[in-house]
């Protein structure tokens, strides 16, 4: 029986504002980074897993992390993976830990870096890609798994077995259906980010109509001229048949947002993703209602099930974006996949940072397989960033993700990467500051 004889913790950044590779109109200069956790055994098995952050402050993710995998040091794998549901919710009863929070912030980030890690070392031990993994359970093993905590007034257990019985039946022709398309369908943002000049916004999404893609998401909300700017150039480039999406990151207040969405709607958007404030339900639902039929999109800083549950009830949204780093794992993310369904709501999850697009390909397969059942109005985002650095990284062909094969969470990143980008002493960062010490003394 194998026992959890380390943790290991890491804080990785990658210097992409130095391109101005992620900026928005709230973020324009994050160094995408991640917390990253490495569960050690006596045996050659291991769980790779982090959470997402945009730079400093990653160092507070990381030891959050720490601390909340110190716990599984000692304990045996087989106990632990066996009942995932009663190890997070072990995890998550840290009454110390969980007073930070509860249940949002730094301290929910590491519960999802360690859990992370724990679904990965399950579908390795496993031998099968972690959608698989999901695919196999049966509906009662996954909601043992998922945290229904909070919300039995819109979701009870005997509901979500209902469901994922009801859809059990076709999983297999519905997987024999995502291989024959070639993937799950996902969307890029690759060409879109706000701070990049029109120039290399026309050749990005010139390039991205040449590799398949008809579904594009530009940042939005700095300006209302450039918007307006860099729509036009983006339907030019992409023609009016395709989809085209925009993110305003959070800055607008509710009647701002109205504003500025039906100042753009000439461009006929898909969604608007991220209008104003992400804890405020009541004004989500306050600009779907004044937008329509442009849809209204959020949850990528969704901190918990239970915000999901109120945009659910409150029907705040048309797109639910979950996010597989900011919810305490597949625990959490099982819950919202299942209200979601409930509700009507199609899923596109967030993936705008690194290492998310190799998380939430396999849940948006486990989703289309196992949950829904239905593509309809269903996109995975896609950002074409630091993808090199991982041991099983994504692969985009025509517009979809093509199903993961090797064992595990697809989390795992390289040696050499954690070697040169680990903050402080990484040798990235180790030859910066040389270079800026030797700046500063001339």
């Amino acid at each position: 029986m194998p026992i959890i004889t380390n943790v290991r913790v890491h804080d990785v950044r990658f210097p992409t504002s130095l391109d101005a590779d992620g900026s928005d109109a709230m973020n324009k200069d994050g160094d995408y980074s991640a917390a990253y956790v490495v569960l050690e055994t006596d045996s050659e098995l291991s769980g790779y897993g982090f959470t997402f952050t945009i730079g400093r402050g990653n160092d507070l993710c990381a030891e959050a992390a720490r601390q909340r995998a110190l716990p599984l040091v000692g304990q045996d794998v087989d106990t632990l993976l066996d009942d995932l549901g009663a190890t997070y919710r072990e995890l998550a009863s840290d009454t110390q830990l969980r007073w930070l929070g509860p249940e949002k912030g730094v301290v929910h980030l590491a519960m999802a870096a360690v859990m992370n890690a724990l679904w990965d070392m399950a579908a390795r031990r496993a031998g099968v890609p972690l959608w698989r993994l999901l695919v196999e359970m049966s509906p009662e093993q996954l909601v043992d798994a998922a945290d229904l905590r909070y919300l039995s007034d819109a979701l009870t257990r005997d509901e979500a077995i209902a469901m994922l019985r009801s859809a059990a039946p076709g999983r297999r022709q519905r997987l024999e259906e995502l291989k024959a398309r070639g993937g799950y369908p996902c969307y890029t943002t690759s060409a879109g980010w706000l701070g990049y000049s029109d120039d290399k916004l026309r050749t990005l999404l010139r390039e991205a109509v040449t590799d398949g893609y008809r579904h594009f998401k530009l940042k939005v909300g700095a300006d209302l001229d450039d918007d307006r700017r860099r729509l036009r150039i983006a339907r030019e480039e992409i023609g009016w048949d395709a989809e085209l999406m925009v993110d305003a990151n959070q800055v607008w207040d509710v009647p701002q947002a109205i504003e500025w969405i039906n100042a753009l709607a000439e461009f006929r958007p898909l969604w608007i993703e991220e209008p104003t404030s992400p804890d405020d339900v009541l004004g989500h639902a306050a600009i779907r209602r004044a937008v329509a039929p442009i849809g209204v999109a959020t949850g990528e800083h969704g901190m918990n099930r239970v915000l999901f549950k109120q945009m659910f009830q409150a029907e705040a949204l048309d797109f639910c974006q979950l996010d597989s780093a900011r919810l305490a794992s597949v625990n959490e993310i099982l819950s919202v996949y299942l209200m979601a369904h409930k509700f009507g709501v199609p899923v596109c999850p967030h993936a705008g940072g690194v290492g998310l697009c190799e998380l939430v390909q396999h849940l948006s397969i486990f989703d289309y397989v196992a949950v829904s059942g239905s593509l309809d109005k269903r996109l995975t985002e896609y950002v074409d960033h630091l993808h090199e650095h991982f041991v099983d990284p994504v692969i985009v062909s025509n517009g979809h993700y093509a199903l993961p094969s090797r064992p595990g969470y697809s989390a795992e990143l390289r040696d050499e990467t954690v070697q040169r980008y680990r903050f402080p002493d990484g040798q990235y960062w180790l030859e910066r500051k040389a270079q800026d010490l030797l700046v500063t003394t001339r």
